[in-house]
């Protein structure tokens, strides 16, 4: 049986049971009873990352540039956060065009067209409107998705994490077959350029993979931990919604993002640790099957406290923060897109991204490359 018969079958059988029923007027008990007894072979669907894009933003701002209008330095800078470089969208561009950009990528690098893609997850924190229209949906139209269906994912830093899971979850359930999963931010639009402990530390970009669901090859995203930690969310946010009333006279002052370093900082090392280690314990695994950690893009320091904890050197954690900074939900595709373009990726390879952020929220990715 073709894999295009087969998932015509399962999409039209999970279809029949919704309705409640099957050919021959099976009820439902009948139905899920008649879908446990589908063939093998149709449940093999393996969600497989088959390519990688980004796009960067044609700004580059390095740390001096704030010398001119903060009290600081290229020196603080660099030693409290790893960052030199940071990209900054231009004043036409919103978190759809940068996304758009390395969705282009990503279907080119995989030879597929728009009309193959069946679902568009867009996971970002700084969306085109607040609410709707969805980023995804705007993605969807100047791509040229016609057969796609598209949603934002919202969980911060983390989101990446959660949409690589999301699209894992749709292709092992038969209900996608071709997954554009996409993270992108204009970071430079929230925030107060008169802090120096958060302004210093994000830029824009974006990056996308393409998940493919295959039965042949061994790449594989194998398992994830996705959690959260709602009793803290209060230490990062960016107000403005229907929680804040943002007045007229107040302007953007409103909406800037606000963060408590310390509790941050703490959180992220400690659940970096607990992802990684959930991972491997509960795939039979230990860190030196793992060929990188591919950890969110946050602060140098964090990545270098996780490693400590864990064990290991701060090498077999793969890091771009100097060259591009705290990116957001974009950070762990951009690295992903780093990692092939400078060949430290290859086929058979087990990593684990980890994402953490506003929510809170965390997780991580098991995947073989």
């Amino acid at each position: 049986m073709s894999i295009e018969i087969i998932f015509l079958a399962n999409a039209l059988s999970d279809l029949a049971l919704r309705c409640g029923h099957l050919v021959g007027n099976l009820g439902p008990a009948e139905a899920r009873e008649y879908l446990s007894q589908r063939p093998e072979e149709e449940s093999l669907l393996r969600a497989q990352i088959c390519s990688v894009g980004a796009y960067l933003p044609k700004k580059r701002m390095g740390n001096q540039e704030f010398i001119k209008f903060l009290d600081t330095s290229d020196e603080w800078i660099t030693s409290n956060t790893g960052i030199k470089y940071r990209y900054v969208a231009g004043e036409e561009q919103a978190a759809s065009d940068l996304g758009l950009e390395a969705a282009k990528k990503s279907l080119e690098k995989a030879g597929l067209s728009p009309r193959d893609i069946d679902l568009i997850l867009v996971a970002t924190a700084t969306p085109d409107y607040r609410g709707f229209p969805s980023t995804a949906c705007i993605i969807q139209d100047k791509i040229g998705a016609t057969h796609a269906a598209a949603f934002d994912l919202s969980a911060a830093c983390t989101g990446f994490v959660y949409a690589l899971e999301t699209a894992r979850s749709y292709i092992i359930s038969g209900s996608a077959r071709k997954v554009l999963v996409i993270g992108t931010e204009v970071n430079s639009r929230i925030l107060d350029y008169n802090d120096r402990n958060t302004c210093v530390l994000f830029g824009d970009g974006a990056g996308a993979v393409v998940v493919s669901g295959e039965r042949d090859g061994g790449s594989e995203i194998i398992d994830s931990i996705l959690r959260s930690d709602g009793s803290k969310a209060h230490v990062l946010t960016i107000p403005g919604g229907s929680r804040t009333q943002v007045h007229p006279e107040l302007g953007s002052n409103g909406q800037y993002l606000t963060m408590e370093g310390r509790p941050v900082y703490k959180f992220a090392v400690r659940v970096i640790s607990e992802i990684v280690t959930g991972l491997l314990e509960r795939n039979g695994l230990v860190l030196e099957d793992l060929e990188f950690i591919v950890p969110h893009q946050a602060n140098i320091r964090i990545i270098q406290a996780a490693a400590k904890r864990l064990g290991v050197s701060v090498e077999k954690f793969f890091t771009n923060i100097q060259d591009v900074a705290n990116t957001s939900a974009a950070s762990i595709p951009l690295a992903l897109h780093d990692m092939v373009e400078k060949g430290k990726l290859q086929t058979g390879d087990l990593i684990v991204t980890v994402g953490f952020g506003g929510g809170l929220t965390y997780g991580g990715n098991l995947i073989r490359w």
